[in-house]
């Protein structure tokens, strides 16, 4: 089997983490079509406009739902397996749209594949930007975006040649296609590389160096710009940690400036106005004279322009910046969405191929500039610490405006008609305006040295690693992040357990004398040695007993625990230590005593406790 590492592995990974975007361009665009087959009519009893918004744009309140909720999922369990979910919740509620019975069944199934889209909206592009290096990350992010427009153009394109089927398959069969592209994303997710910076920031060092080695130093953990990624990373996620809680509030506080930015690029790539082509563009062209089948196949031909638009961003991302490409996109949209509703307005003979072509050069428009770049930006400006939790909430705004103009549309073009066009092109101008003054450009600028332009952080990297590597501090020592040594054919396991010892009459051991030999034994998951801890804390064998830190100054940054999961106790060498004496809320402690290393896990307490008679001191002193 061949084994794909470099340049080779990171293109390919990142399309076909694309498939997640993929579908929800597809299932963007399969809604349009369909809605205006007359099949679709007759089975839901001639919808109204009420009722096919709610179709369309339910999906959106699913998938705000799950936006929020996936920052803790993609922090807690990772981003593979939060990508494996969203696909497998999306593939379930393509089927329950494609056996509807009637109008409940389908909105039902509707939220349910917005479930699946939230996970996916939110996850794809933070792992996307994660396993890409700075130079590239411009570009991969635009390719997701072409994933998603050739979703879109696919499911246009799908739903004109099923207008030719007779009979109900007619609209079943292209919401059944979307389930077996989110099969082929589940099983794909279970082998693809998990993001090395994730696995860095839960301190599985050595799998993360294995992925770094693979993407930038071609199979080989000795390669220098391996070795170089993992030590930035590894130094963000030490400073990160020791700057203390990870919540949404602190978020907030630190991050406003950057949180609020991310939320306005979601924000404004609706409120420019591309759902309403998205959605309904076999309407929009029937509005301007074209009907029936002609409408989809308009629909498909700007569709195909559509992801050809996509392209040239890939090229001109990072050469002409992130903040350049969005103005340009935002006065180039305004000005055709005048013309849209200009030339609806006078109702001409030439109004139909007019508005065709206005269409097609608008939505280009957006798809090299408000298309992409609102995806990438939000994950390349959030810190490593908040990166899941900020994407979430832009991506949850994303969901908010895209549900308020989905729902809105139908009845605007009832209520409004023409006028619906250049109101969009206002909010494409103040799009401008608020790119133009408060947008600071990412090109070109690695993910570790986001603080450094945006200034908000407090105390700049480079200040607080001096902080945290200075002489005689309880900071960080410089082997902290040094890469771990990966040595050919040692498995994984052998390389993160140790066994304890036989007992010497060759019997058993007692339940509470293995219970603490296991928690006395067993390595601490960041995998440092004693010498390691005796650095990290600054104390000798003989000083305090210490769980945890006493302070933020005096953290314990190598297993990221903050002092509010900590307390400080004295012991004197000769004294009995019992399990009783130790603290039962902190899910997990780390912490030495008399030159032992003691991990105390959650799954390690209740046996631990079983031994409340048992003195350690002896074990602990062996």
């Amino acid at each position: 089997m061949v084994r794909l590492v470099g340049q080779t592995l990171l293109y390919t990974t990142s399309c076909f983490a694309s498939l997640g975007v993929f579908l929800f361009g597809y299932d963007q665009g399969v809604m349009s079509g369909i809605i205006t087959g007359p099949y679709f009519k007759s089975f839901f009893h001639q919808p109204t406009r009420y009722e096919l918004g709610t179709m369309v744009a339910i999906l959106e309140v699913g998938a705000f739902i799950t936006s929020l909720l996936a920052g803790q999922v993609g922090d807690i369990f990772g981003r593979k397996k939060t990508l494996f979910w969203g696909a497998v919740i999306f593939t379930a509620g393509g089927a329950v749209q494609s056996f509807t019975n009637g109008f409940p069944l389908m909105v039902f199934g509707r939220v349910l594949s917005g479930f699946g889209v939230g996970f996916l909206s939110m996850i794809v592009p933070v792992y996307q930007s994660e396993i890409s290096p700075a130079e590239h990350r411009g570009q991969l992010g635009c390719i997701e975006f072409t994933g998603n427009i050739a979703g879109y153009a696919s499911s246009v394109w799908i739903d004109y040649f099923c207008s030719y089927i007779e009979g109900d398959m007619s609209w079943r069969l292209p919401l059944l296609i979307q389930c077996v592209i989110g099969t082929i994303l589940a099983l794909g997710s279970l082998i693809i590389p998990e993001s090395p910076r994730w696995l860095l920031d839960t301190d599985q060092d050595e799998d993360g160096m294995v992925v770094l080695a693979d993407l930038h130093g071609g199979g080989d953990a000795s390669h220098p710009k391996a070795k170089a990624e993992f030590k930035e990373i590894k130094e963000a996620v030490i400073t990160e940690r020791s700057q203390g809680s990870r919540s949404y509030v602190t978020m907030w506080k630190r991050y406003k400036q950057r949180v609020l930015l991310a939320m306005s690029a979601q924000a404004f790539a609706q409120l420019n106005g591309i759902n309403v082509i998205s959605y309904y563009a076999p309407l929009v062209f029937e509005q301007a004279g074209w009907v029936g089948r002609d409408a989809i196949l308009m629909t498909g031909v700007n569709g195909m322009v559509y992801i050809a638009s996509t392209i040239p961003p890939w090229y001109l991302v990072d050469r002409w910046g992130r903040r350049f490409i969005l103005m340009a996109g935002a006065l180039t949209m305004m000005v055709f969405l005048i013309l849209i509703g200009y030339f609806m307005y006078l109702d001409t003979s030439y109004t139909p191929t007019a508005v065709v072509v206005c269409v097609i050069i608008y939505n280009a428009c957006f798809g090299a500039s408000w298309g992409p770049i609102p995806w990438l930006y939000p994950a390349e400006i959030m810190p490593l610490a908040f990166r899941v939790k900020g994407v979430s909430i832009s991506t949850a705004t994303n969901w908010v405006f895209n549900f308020v103009v989905g729902e809105a549309t139908p009845i605007l073009q009832d209520a409004i008609r023409w006028r619906l066009y250049p109101m969009h092109g206002f909010f494409c101008a103040c799009s401008f305006i608020l790119v133009f003054f408060t947008y600071p450009e990412t090109a070109n600028v690695s993910l570790e040295e986001m603080d450094e332009l945006f200034n908000d952080a407090g105390t700049s990297r480079s200040q607080e690693r001096q902080s945290l590597m200075r002489s005689g501090s309880n900071g960080v020592p410089e082997s902290a992040i040094q890469p771990p040594r990966i040595e050919a054919g040692q498995s994984k396991t052998a390389r993160s357990r140790e066994q304890s010892p036989a007992p010497s009459d060759g019997k058993a051991a007692p339940l509470h004398q293995r219970a603490l030999d296991f928690v006395l034994n067993r390595k601490p998951p960041s995998g440092r040695s004693r010498a390691d801890y005796e650095q990290v804390q600054g104390r000798s064998d003989e000083e305090d007993f210490v769980l945890g830190a006493e302070s933020d100054e005096e953290q314990d940054i190598s297993t990221g625990k903050t002092s509010e999961f900590r307390q400080t106790r004295t012991a004197s060498p000769g004294r009995d230590l019992r399990p009783s004496d130790l603290p039962l809320s902190p899910p997990f402690l780390c912490t030495r005593a008399f030159g032992k290393t003691v991990e105390l896990s959650l799954a390690s307490w209740p046996l631990a406790l079983c031994s409340s008679a048992y003195p350690i001191r002896d074990t602990l002193a062996s």
